[in-house]
């Protein structure tokens, strides 16, 4: 077992204890042992003129995730250079798994929550009992002193009413609670996802969740406080905004804009009217920022993590996306699909089922749409290259562009690469690979790296069995783009490979006499203002990320504490003067944006600067030699046509029976991965969910919301 390794594991061990410990915190918050206990010690201790009050929850609440988001970042790098997970094989995997796999596999099928996992429905079942606990406990609280609140009760106030408003305060907090986790799914950098194998993609889900829990919770709240103004005659409580407690007003600016997200959000609206979707949802800004002036300061430390974390990655992705990508080269398929082979730097590595987020400002200046990467990182050492296929507005605009003669370059900027810190599905003894359409591409850049895999002495890889289904015969094209042009017969007999090829609404029994060829292969002029796509903190990018993520907090923290000390504190105890509460949150607002912004620009700046020229002249001579080899074989060689040709088995008229096919697979370890319309997918996950499917273990790759 090598150093790096040992160092993982014992920093897996403290981040962890200090998760569940974060965790811990937030079972106890609602509880009289912290309102009565913890809190006075800790106030007694922490109340400093530096951070006010606020010093408890930056504790408790924001520095333990910080800690755990920074230390990740450092494990994250040590298992990337440990080089005895490269010739980790199946094998040893597969005698590890136990019950691992069992809450890997798929507990229910069923809407609203689509394919979940049994470990997923006990997070889940977890998360609610939390929501439960606390608002049970917030009650029990609220209740046992109904007339000794915070706020002052109105005379002659019944005691339905006293409990109406005392359960209307307690439902926000409940959704404090949502809101605290609400953005770390969307984070898509996030060395916390990574540090549970997860990715943003695969997270988007738990995201939807708890913004439909916390709007619930939110809109009870706002719901339950107009009626408590409307029964005791005091509406004109809508318009206060204090000086000293909760601002009125923003509360409802802040419910008024996260409805128009969470209407538009739903899935009926989100997909016949995505744009409306997207540009909604972009109102999030404006939501937090009037969220953070109703709640205060203090809520805002409880939800801090999340939203720093958010932000250094939203703004690293615009410092990416601010550079314009170069793009070499595109491959119009008659099917409808494009190829888009870009530029990168020898330093970028990814891993296979990776996202690449791109933007065409000539067909939309805000629309970022997300495509898997089909090019293997390790094959393809100075091209990077997306498949899009013609189904959407956009990318309908976008073949149209490309399909006419008159274009010679084309603007583009890209976010990524984002995916997996592992190729997990190599530890399979066998693969099954089920796409539908489009849902091929996630599995090219899969069987790109089994073939790279399968090149190393003593590396055992999966035998796979490729299930595609199209609606006409021109998608067989798609196929053709399984195989990278530097691919030989010898490396691909290498591996045990079988493709069945199933065209839906085509009754020709014989495939066509001669294979299809792509429609054209443009290529782009050269722009000095483009550059190939690269880490945008470099090679080490998560050591980058911890400095980032620590510095930054740490200059938030310093800063606040001078700010608080020599301008707050002084007026906030002046007699005579009363500094806005609200000033308070926008310093803080404003401080965690400056931090961030500031920490980030001067790493980025520097890690460009490591850029060596030489490396960049190394880039363009391998271009100058591959271009040559890739006009020769724009029409792919005829080797490449040959090799799919014999691997491939076309049915005409006819669907996959999908449930037959799987459980007539004899093996003790195979891997099931889909990625197709909806219900594909949930067919596939019934059938391995099955008391009959013991050794089908199940992988959905989804980017339908």
């Amino acid at each position: 077992m090598s150093t790096n390794t040992v160092a993982a594991s014992v920093t897996r061990f403290i981040l962890l204890v200090l998760f569940v410990g974060w965790l811990i915190i937030w079972i106890i918050l609602p509880t009289n042992t912290y309102r009565y206990t913890w809190k006075p010690i800790l106030q007694g201790n922490l109340n400093s003129t530096y951070f006010g009050e606020q010093g408890i929850n930056l504790l408790l609440f924001s520095f333990p995730v910080m800690f755990v988001a920074a230390l990740s970042c450092v494990y994250l790098h040590l298992i990337d250079h440990d080089k005895e997970k490269s010739t980790k094989s199946y094998s040893s995997y597969y005698s590890t798994r136990g019950l691992t796999s069992f809450w890997r596999r798929p507990a229910s099928v069923k809407a609203p929550l689509g394919i979940v996992t049994a470990m997923e429905l006990g997070f889940t079942a977890m998360f609610i009992a939390l929501l439960v606990w606390s608002l049970a406990n917030y009650l029990h609280v609220g209740f046992a002193h109904l007339y000794n609140m915070h706020m002052k009760p109105v005379a002659g106030l019944k005691e339905w009413e006293a409990k109406l408003r005392s359960v209307s305060l307690r439902l926000g907090l409940t959704g404090n609670i949502c809101l605290a986790f609400l953005f770390f799914p969307v984070t898509r950098g996030s060395s916390i996802l990574a540090l549970f194998g997860l990715t943003s993609e695969s997270s988007i889900k738990y995201h939807i969740w708890l913004g439909h829990l916390s709007m619930i919770l939110f809109a009870a709240h706002a719901v339950g406080y107009i009626t408590f103004w409307a029964i005791t005659h005091q509406m004109a409580q809508m318009l206060e905004w204090s000086n000293t407690g909760v601002s009125n007003v923003a509360g409802e600016i802040a419910i008024v804009v996260a409805m128009a997200m969470w209407v538009t959000s739903m899935p009926r609206v989100r997909r016949k009217m995505f744009e409306v979707f997207f540009y909604t949802h972009y109102l999030y800004v404006l939501y937090i920022f009037f969220y953070v002036l109703h709640a205060g300061a203090s809520f805002f430390c409880m939800i801090l993590p999340g939203i720093f974390l958010f932000i250094i990655d939203r703004y690293l992705r615009f410092l990416q996306s601010y550079q314009r990508a170069e793009l070499v080269s595109a491959r119009v398929l008659p099917c409808g699909a494009i190829e888009l082979n870009f530029s990168k730097s020898q330093g970028l590595d990814y891993n296979p089922t990776s996202i690449l987020f791109i933007n065409v400002p000539s067909i939309s200046k805000l629309q970022w749409h997300p495509f898997t990467v089909t090019s293997n990182a390790n094959m393809e050492a100075d091209k990077l290259s997306i498949v899009i296929k013609s189904l959407g507005s956009w990318s309908q605009k976008l073949y149209r562009q490309l399909s006419s003669d008159s274009v010679d370059h084309i603007q583009v900027s890209v976010e990524g690469p984002y995916g997996p810190i592992s190729s997990h599905f190599l530890r399979h003894k066998d693969l099954i690979m089920i796409s539908g359409g489009s849902g091929l591409t996630p599995m090219i850049s899969i069987i790109r790296e089994i073939i790279f895999q399968s090149t190393k002495p003593s590396y055992h890889v999966p035998r796979v069995r490729l299930i595609c289904a199209f609606k006409n015969s021109a998608d067989l094209t798609l196929l053709q783009l399984l195989l990278p042009i530097s691919v030989t017969p010898s490396k691909f007999t290498h591996i045990q490979f079988q493709i069945e090829a199933y065209v839906t609404r085509e009754t020709q029994q014989q495939p066509p006499s001669e294979p299809h060829k792509l429609l054209q292969t443009l290529w782009f002029k050269p722009d000095p203002l483009d550059s190939p796509i690269s880490l945008v903190l470099g090679p080490k990018t998560w050591l980058w990320l911890a400095a980032i993520i620590s510095s930054s907090f740490v200059l938030f923290l310093v800063v606040l504490g001078i700010v608080t000390r020599f301008y707050i504190y002084p007026i906030h105890h002046n007699p005579s003067k009363l500094y806005h509460v609200s000033f308070t949150c926008l310093w803080y607002m404003f401080l965690v944006c400056a931090s961030t912004f500031t920490v980030s620009s001067a790493v980025f700046i520097w890690c460009k600067r490591q850029s060596s020229m030489e490396e960049r002249k190394q880039i363009r001579n391998a271009k100058l030699v591959t271009s040559t080899t890739d006009i020769e074989l724009e029409s792919f060689p005829h080797h490449h046509e040959s090799l799919i040709a014999q691997a491939t088995q076309v049915h005409y008229g006819t669907r996959p029976d999908l449930k037959k096919i799987l459980l007539e697979t004899k093996g003790s370890d195979i891997g099931v991965l889909v990625c197709g319309p909806r219900t594909m997918r949930h067919e596939v996950a019934k059938v391995c969910s099955s008391s009959l499917a013991h050794n089908l273990h199940f992988e959905s790759i989804s980017f339908n919301w």
